[in-house]
């Protein structure tokens, strides 16, 4: 069959508009009430930071493709117009599903509840009117900057993300005897909490009003001698795509600073005001922020809904949150041998977070103290706000061991933290490689070099997840422990690349983007489509955040063809269509949207019995596969290859969580009447506690047996 037949634009979804389908299964947590209220608060609040980095990167790249003219179709034969147009559609309906959301369903249950949030300043009683007033004066008014437009004074720069109040200011010309109305803008400043506790009626209850409000109500305060003829809040998304000639940049650090002070000033993509904003303010807006009014926000309630994850923090209101889950102990790691010890034993697999990401930082820290380790080399993408990893790193260094740390500099959103990373390596003695040109680092992997009696050994980590310990509690992500001395000499042929650009002629195990791993993909795909066609049986289970590689999918349509049965678990991004006849019927895709971010990437290849898995950092999409320092690696170890395809089986019985892809495109849930509920993240947990639960039995159990010293002597 001729592969050209399966990339016809029909038989492939735009990439953006896939994205919308995923936020909205999102916002479909959000909605599901049979999830504890704050957890469905939580859900809400994400929706609206997803939407938030969707339009500063994706909306904004497509809107500089429009000005430069750019009218390539993408792989569903949409031109970068036309996908702007869908996705301002889709977005203002997501939207409007968010507040009525928040308006219909949360904010009465909240009431119930006895939380209250109060959306106006005009609805407080006479005590909670005082005490607002009194909390402005002490602590909101001091930090205030009010600014007004006139002849002398031009439209200030508002910046990115941040939510405003704009007002129309009069004040009557005595001489002239007319009134003149000016524009005035204040930021609402996020050093102050938004979220403001106030008294409540009932002494039981919780009463809170957001800072946009307190402001708004004494707005008055800040123009003396002047009416105020409106108020109302606004909040601006701008580009926040940078764009860095990677040549002609000297050094990278320098540029990517530079950079990082355009993103509060590149342009404005889409203005949130309030519904019944003044039109003269309005006009206004548009006007200075050059902004159409397809990419206007009109919101029916509080601007900026990311504050509900504030909401969630509030203290109390236990019974309506979920049980916080507190990952299990590594049950290879409970007792008390060196890790290096636990290693040399056997691979150890490490599943978050269900399992600790402890030993992960003790690998590191063990290394920075142990006199035999020589040196330690590390992949850091992104890591936590105070990360033990970067502590143990420079205690290495300052320790006199050789420490390598390829800090990726161009980790979207992470560059300012990367960078202050990267200067406190520096300091420490480290040696640190910012990436390469081009070509972003997304690998997950560390080396340790040790001196032992039969010589030296490697030991290696390998994941599929960032070195990051707070987003391990919140990521499902997997990873291995090996001393093989395979993967040891591939783990240096990798840091030899980065930081010297040797390519190695082969790999002895590691599967490694941008070069070898497309292929070697394609390759997996085709070996079971020949399988399907010679009758044997061939299948396919992949698990990954998205799917969007054209030539993946068209090699996924032609094994369906061929017969090779095909499961997909993709979290967000999908770009293929099922149920296609004679293309995808044989294609089965799935979405798990759950309390924990699914993470985790892995492929699982029949091969006629002599099964293949592979587990790494890639996805299957352009930029992973082609524009990335990617790893992915294969799985030996026979009793871990059993736990993996455990979590796939696991993870395709999942009735709950689990949201099914569509022939139309729609994603459903699964009809579950008459079924047992099986929610995958909740089995995990309760399978990585029952597992750390038995290895401390079995060491009770064994602390009662006494053990002579010596064996007895014989009694004659």
């Amino acid at each position: 069959m001729d592969k050209k037949n399966f990339e016809k634009p029909e038989y492939y979804v735009n990439r953006e508009l896939s994205w919308l389908k995923f936020d909205d299964r999102v916002l479909s947590e959000a909605r599901d009430k049979n999830l504890p209220l704050f957890e469905r608060l939580k859900f809400l609040s994400i929706t609206s930071s997803n939407l938030d980095e969707f339009y500063m990167v994706r909306v904004a790249s497509l809107k500089d493709q429009v000005h430069a003219d750019y009218e390539k179709k993408d792989i569903a034969g949409m031109t970068p117009k036309e996908q702007l147009k869908e996705i301002s559609s889709q977005t203002h309906e997501l939207v409007n599903v968010q507040y009525n959301t928040l308006n219909r369903s949360l904010l009465p249950a909240l009431e119930k509840a006895g939380f209250h949030l109060m959306a106006r300043h005009e609805d407080l009683n006479q005590e909670q009117q005082e005490y607002v007033d009194r909390y402005f004066e002490d602590n909101v008014y001091p930090v205030l900057t009010p600014m007004a437009m006139d002849s002398s004074r031009p439209f200030p720069l508002i910046r990115n993300k941040t939510l405003n109040i704009g007002a129309l200011i009069s004040k009557r010309d005595k001489k002239k005897g007319k009134e003149s109305t000016v524009f005035a803008t204040v930021q609402v400043p996020s050093v102050l909490p938004r979220v403001i506790q106030i008294p409540s009626v009932k002494e039981s209850d919780t009463t809170v009003i957001l800072l946009e409000e307190v402001i708004e109500k004494n707005i008055g305060e800040l123009f003396l001698g002047y009416d105020v003829v409106c108020a109302h809040p606004y909040r601006i998304m701008r580009n926040a795509d940078l764009t860095i000639d990677e040549d002609g940049a000297e050094d990278l650090l320098v540029e990517i600073q530079k950079q990082l002070k355009k993103r509060q000033w590149g342009e404005v993509i889409r203005m949130e005001v309030e519904e019944k904003t003044d039109e003269r303010l309005l006009d206004i807006l548009k006007t200075e922020f050059e902004i159409k009014d397809e990419d206007i926000f009109y919101i029916n309630g509080p601007l900026d809904l990311t504050m509900l994850m504030k909401v969630y923090g509030v203290e109390g209101y236990e019974e309506y949150k979920a049980k916080k889950h507190v990952p299990a102990p590594v049950p290879a790691f409970q007792n008390d041998k060196d890790i290096f010890q636990v290693i040399r034993e056997g691979d150890v697999f490490l599943h978050h977070p269900y399992m600790s990401f402890d030993p992960v930082v003790n690998f590191v820290r063990q290394a920075a103290k142990d006199p035999d380790v020589l040196a330690i080399k590390q992949t850091l993408y992104r890591v936590s706000g105070n990360s033990p990893i970067i502590a143990a790193l420079a205690q290495a260094a300052e320790n006199g061991k050789q420490v390598s740390v390829l800090v990726e500099l161009k980790a979207r959103f992470d560059e300012e933290n990367n960078i202050v990373w990267a200067k406190m390596l520096e300091k420490a003695g480290c040696h640190v490689i910012y990436g390469l040109v081009g070509l972003k680092t997304h690998s997950k992997i560390t080396l340790v070099v040790r001196r032992e009696e039969t010589g030296i050994r490697r030991y290696v980590h390998l994941a599929t997840g960032n070195y990051n310990d707070s987003t391990a509690k919140l990521y499902t992500d997997c990873g291995i422990f090996t001393c093989d001395e395979r993967y040891g000499e591939d783990a240096t042929a990798v840091f030899n690349m980065l930081s010297g650009y040797s390519e190695p002629k082969s790999w002895n195990r590691l599967v490694v983007a941008p070069i070898w791993m497309k292929d070697r993909f394609l390759k997996l795909i085709n070996r079971e489509a020949e399988m399907a066609q010679k009758g044997i049986p061939a299948f396919i289970v992949a698990k990954m955040n998205s799917l969007c590689d054209r030539k993946i999918i068209a090699a996924l349509y032609q094994a369906s063809a061929c017969g090779v049965q095909i499961y997909l678990l993709v979290r967000g991004i999908c770009c293929l269509k099922v149920g296609v006849p004679g293309v995808s019927e044989n294609i089965h895709v799935r979405s798990i949207v759950g309390d924990f971010l699914e993470h985790s990437r892995i492929f699982y290849f029949h091969n006629g019995g002599n099964e293949e898995i592979f587990m790494g950092s890639a996805d299957w999409m352009p930029r992973n596969l082609d524009r990335r320092v990617e790893i992915v690696f294969p799985v030996e170890d026979e009793e871990i290859k059993k736990e993996i395809k455990h979590i796939l089986d696991v993870e395709f019985k999942d009735n709950v969580k689990a949201h099914i892809l569509q022939p139309d495109g729609t994603y459903e849930k699964m009809n579950r009447r008459g079924k047992a509920k099986v929610n995958s993240q909740m089995i995990f947990c309760q399978e990585a506690e029952d597992k750390a639960k038995a290895v401390k039995k079995q060491k009770t159990d064994h602390g009662r047996v006494f053990i002579p010293a010596e064996p007895a002597e014989d009694i004659e």
